[in-house]
């Protein structure tokens, strides 16, 4: 932008309300049918701000998308920084998974949006890339508890779509049926796909 330096100093947390905003009103709305206008209308400041840090609307977009990788890979690095079995490591990731979600609902609304709903007029984005990633993290769970012989000799591909089919169905389901709602299904439902994975009677 052409006057950045006639911007006053900014007030910290600035860019992320306005991420956060965006976020919100595009799972709302739609990326097509919202605009700058209202973007900088709910964040609370004006279009120059905006352009400042993301140049335009689109900027903003990937900004976003950005973010949520961001979000996804430090949960994904919490994940392996942890200790426990590989039990305990796949219930931890469906834990930090709930956490960030609800630290950030209109973060994963949009994106699920987008990923399960009609594109919005938004532009293209490599959405699978978020699905790719947490799939390999789970296999390299899977893939350490077969090498210390915790886990039964088995396909790793096959854990790894029953544990994100389980999370996402649990997730899913707590978005489209709210009173339906059950924050520790996922665990139960974990321990007791991982009871027939297990060498032990107990995992």
């Amino acid at each position: 932008m052409k006057n950045k330096r006639n911007i006053k100093l900014l007030e910290p947390g600035t860019r992320e309300r306005l991420l956060e905003t965006a976020a919100h009103l595009f799972a709302e709305k739609g990326y097509a049918s919202t605009s700058v206008r209202e973007i900088v209308a709910r964040a609370g400041v004006s279009k120059p701000v905006l352009y400042y840090y993301f140049q335009s609307k689109e900027g903003l977009y990937y900004a976003i998308l950005k973010w949520g990788a961001e979000v996804q890979k430090k949960i994904i690095d919490d994940v392996f920084e942890s200790s426990g079995t590989v039990q305990d490591r796949i219930i931890f990731l469906y834990r930090r998974i709930y956490e960030e979600i609800q630290a950030y609902q209109g973060l994963y609304k949009m994106i699920h949006g987008l990923i399960y709903g009609p594109p919005q007029g938004a532009p293209v984005y490599d959405f699978p890339i978020y699905h790719r990633q947490m799939f390999n993290a789970v296999k390299r769970i899977c893939f350490e508890g077969l090498s210390s012989g915790e886990l039964k000799k088995t396909d790793a591909d096959e854990v790894a779509f029953l544990v994100l089919s389980l999370i996402d169905f649990s997730l899913n389901l707590e978005m489209i049926q709210p009173e339906l709602a059950d924050p520790q299904r996922p665990e139960r439902l974990l321990q007791l796909a991982f009871h027939g994975l297990s060498r032990g009677e107990k995992s």
